[in-house]
C-alpha cells in the first residue's frame, strides 16, 4: 500500500531536517548486504580471499591508501534512495552498485598490497604519484583503457585504470580475453590476472574507517546540508549566456504559434536528458542538472516553442548539452585543477 503524496512530503521533510547519524542506517539487513555478499563471491570464485571491509560513507570511494570501500549511504534505506533519486535524478540500478563495487574492490587490493610501489605496476599503469584530476582530458580513440564504468574513467589515473581494469578482469561472464584481443589494454589485464593468481590466500590487516574517512556515524550534518554541500554553481557571469542557443534549438511564439512550451519539453524529458549527459560526459548528475534547470528557466522567460520534431529536438538539446559539459570539464582539466581521489 503505497503512502499518499502529502504523507510521502511529510516524512522527506522531516528525514532532510535529521542528522544523517541519527538515521540509523547499516549495510546488515539491507539491500545492500546483498551486494556485497556477492561481490565476496566473485572474489572467492577468482581464489582471492581478501574481502575489502565496506561501510557507509557520504559517496562511493576507497579512502587514499586504504583498503576500505565507501558506499554512498542512501542506498541502505529505501527513503533516502527516494530523494536521492529527485535531487540527483536518478539512483544506482543493481548493475551499477555491483559495477562500482568491483570498481573500488580494485582499489582496495591496490592499497592492501602496495602494488603500486612495484616496477612492474608502475610500468604498465604509470607513476601512482602521478597529479590526481577531478576533471581529466580523455582520448575516446584509444585502445590502451579499458571500459567499465562512466566514460572513459580508465584514463582519469594509473590507480583508475588499474581499478577499471581489475573489475573487467572480475566481471563474471566477461571474456575479457577476446573483448579485448589486438589492444594494448589486454597486457594490462593479463597483469591483473597473474598478479591475483599469485596473491591468492593473502590477507592483509585492515584499520576500520576513521572519521577523516567520513563513516555515516561522523556524519553528523542533516541530510539537507548533504545535498547543499553537493550544489556546484555554473560558472556563469551573465544568465544570457546560451540565450542565442536556445533560440537555434527552439522556436519563438511567432515562429512556432502552436508548439510546445520548450521548458515544459525539457521539464517532460529531464531526467532523460540529464543521465544521458552525466553517462557520457562523466560530469554528476547535480551539476548537470543545475545545468538543465538554468536552460529551463531561460526557455520560459523567453516563451520559447518546440519547433521541430520532438525526437530531432531532443537529439539536439542533448548534443547540445553534452558539448557544454564536456568544454567545460575540457577547460578545468587543461587549467589543472586539481582535487582529491573521490573513487
Amino acid at each position: 500500500m503505497h503512502s499518499s503524496p502529502n504523507d510521502w512530503e511529510g516524512e522527506r521533510r522531516s528525514l532532510l531536517d535529521r542528522r544523517i547519524s541519527e538515521l540509523g542506517l547499516s549495510i546488515r539487513g539491507s539491500l545492500l548486504e546483498k551486494y556485497v555478499d556477492r561481490l565476496y563471491a566473485e572474489l572467492d570464485e577468482k581464489g582471492l580471499r581478501f574481502h575489502p571491509p565496506v561501510y557507509l560513507s557520504d559517496e562511493w570511494g576507497c579512502p587514499e591508501g586504504t583498503p576500505l570501500i565507501g558506499i554512498p549511504f542512501y542506498l541502505a534505506d529505501p527513503r533516502l534512495a527516494r530523494i536521492e533519486e529527485e535531487l540527483a535524478v536518478e539512483v544506482e540500478s543493481e548493475a551499477d552498485v555491483m559495477r562500482f563495487l568491483r570498481h573500488e574492490a580494485g582499489h582496495a587490493f591496490n592499497y592492501a598490497y602496495r602494488l603500486y610501489d612495484r616496477a612492474d605496476w608502475r610500468r604498465i599503469f604509470g607513476p601512482y604519484s602521478r597529479p590526481y584530476r577531478d576533471r581529466f582530458r580523455a582520448n575516446p580513440f584509444s585502445r590502451e583503457f579499458v571500459r567499465h564504468i562512466l566514460g572513459w574513467y580508465a584514463q582519469k589515473h594509473p590507480d583508475e585504470d588499474f581499478a577499471e581494469t581489475f573489475a573487467v578482469w572480475l566481471t563474471p561472464g566477461r571474456d575479457w580475453r577476446a573483448e579485448y584481443a589486438g589492444w594494448p589494454a589486454l597486457a594490462k589485464l593479463e597483469y591483473v590476472d597473474q598478479t591475483m593468481r599469485a596473491l591468492g590466500d593473502a590477507t592483509p590487516d585492515v584499520p576500520g574507517p576513521s572519521e577523516d574517512d567520513l563513516p555515516v556515524e561522523s556524519m553528523r550534518y542533516t541530510l539537507a546540508d548533504h545535498y547543499r554541500r553537493l550544489d556546484e554553481p555554473l560558472p556563469l557571469d551573465d544568465e544570457r549566456h546560451f540565450d542565442g542557443d536556445l533560440r537555434t534549438i527552439f522556436g519563438t511564439a511567432a515562429d512556432a504559434p502552436s508548439g510546445e512550451s520548450a521548458a515544459e519539453f525539457m521539464r517532460r524529458h529531464r531526467r532523460e536528458i540529464v543521465s544521458r549527459i552525466a553517462y557520457w560526459t562523466g560530469e554528476s548528475t547535480i551539476t548537470v542538472r543545475a545545468f538543465i534547470d538554468f536552460l529551463i528557466q531561460r526557455c520560459a522567460s523567453h516563451e520559447l516553442r518546440v519547433r521541430g520534431l520532438e525526437a530531432s529536438t531532443l537529439i539536439e538539446l542533448t548534443a547540445f548539452g553534452t558539448a557544454v559539459m564536456m568544454n567545460y570539464r575540457l577547460t578545468d582539466a587543461l587549467q589543472g585543477t586539481h582535487r582529491g581521489d573521490d573513487a
